[in-house]
């Protein structure tokens, strides 16, 4: 199933939004139940959490950034840049 590029790039907008903070609450929930580790080993924990997160969305985040390739492309010469 793809999708749209529209759609892809309504859904990252809506991950980033709604599920970057909830998924930041949810390790920082996590982190903070278990025993206080030392500094370094909580920075390496929450620098492993902030990578994890976007794994699973790397396929709608790809090319969400580029223009829209479904898009009419202007007739016509280029203009002199």
């Amino acid at each position: 199933m793809a999708l749209s590029y529209r759609t892809r790039k309504r859904l990252s907008l809506l991950i980033l939004m709604v599920g970057m903070p909830a998924y930041v609450v949810a390790a920082v929930t996590v982190v903070n139940l278990l025993p206080r580790p030392s500094i370094w080993l909580e920075l390496a924990v929450y620098a492993g959490l902030g990578f994890l997160w976007a794994l699973p969305f790397r396929a709608i985040f790809r090319g969400v950034a580029q223009a829209d390739p479904d898009a009419q492309k202007p007739e016509g010469p280029r203009p002199p840049v």
